[in-house]
């Protein structure tokens, strides 16, 4: 498991010039490890090596981890959730960053209540419009915000995003800025119980564009763990 520790030092390292670069604290950069499809040995290994937090993009997945893992790990919701598994999340994730619509806001709610849990949120935005990506899109977001305001057991802390694929890590940089003035004017517009304290973006080929652009979270699996099969 050497690779790993040294993987995540090399990204470490990367995170913090790119903040440099910024004018911003390495600290406020939060690293995600993607442990989607990774298994459990090397999940370990990214929290030996000093990681807190991991990111999953299935439930099932998450769940199983866990068990075998335990809970001091910090579980993040990276991928689509399907409203019916909204019932697994509080408890098992930290943060939620792929809400989307209002549906699976109040399943959240009301599952959270009935648990009595926090789960923490972030608002998905599909800033790039493709068809085939999960997100709000940024027309409808204020509204959605305005109405996750009003629903108990979640908090809304931010946004997420995810840009086209592109080879080159400078084509996301549009994308990222444009999720960055998003979050801006939502601040502006002090809607209360919502807050934009974080912003998911960047993943293992463009996460220092990201820092760059603003990032409080990055998620980094192939650049740690290695391609997945």
């Amino acid at each position: 498991m050497r690779h790993i520790v040294a993987n995540i030092a090399r990204t470490r390292g990367a995170i913090e010039k790119a903040a440099k670069r910024a004018g911003r604290d390495p600290g406020s950069v939060e690293l995600i490890a993607v442990t989607k499809t990774v298994d459990v040995a090397s999940a370990v290994a990214a929290l030996d090596a000093g990681v807190e937090s991991l990111g999953e993009s299935r439930v099932q997945e998450a769940r199983r981890k866990c068990e075998n893992i335990g809970r001091h790990a910090k579980w993040h919701m990276i991928g689509p959730l399907q409203v019916n598994k909204a019932k697994y999340c509080p408890g098992l994730f930290y943060m939620v960053h792929s809400v989307d619509r209002l549906e699976l806001i109040q399943q959240l709610s009301r599952r959270a209540v009935s648990s009595g849990k926090i789960v923490e949120c972030l608002l998905q935005i599909n800033v790039s419009g493709e068809k085939q990506k999960s997100g709000c899109d940024p027309v409808d977001a204020v509204d959605l915000l305005k109405k996750a305001a009003g629903f108990p057991g979640i908090r809304i802390r931010g946004l997420m995003t995810i840009p086209p694929y592109a080879k080159d890590p400078e084509n996301s940089r549009p994308y990222y800025k444009e999720l960055y003035n998003l979050k801006n004017r939502f601040e502006r517009m002090n809607i209360k119980g919502v807050t934009m304290k974080d912003l998911s973006m960047g993943m293992s080929g463009d996460f220092e564009v990201a820092v760059e652009e603003g990032a409080t979270m990055v998620r980094v699996g192939s650049a740690i763990f290695g391609p997945r099969c």
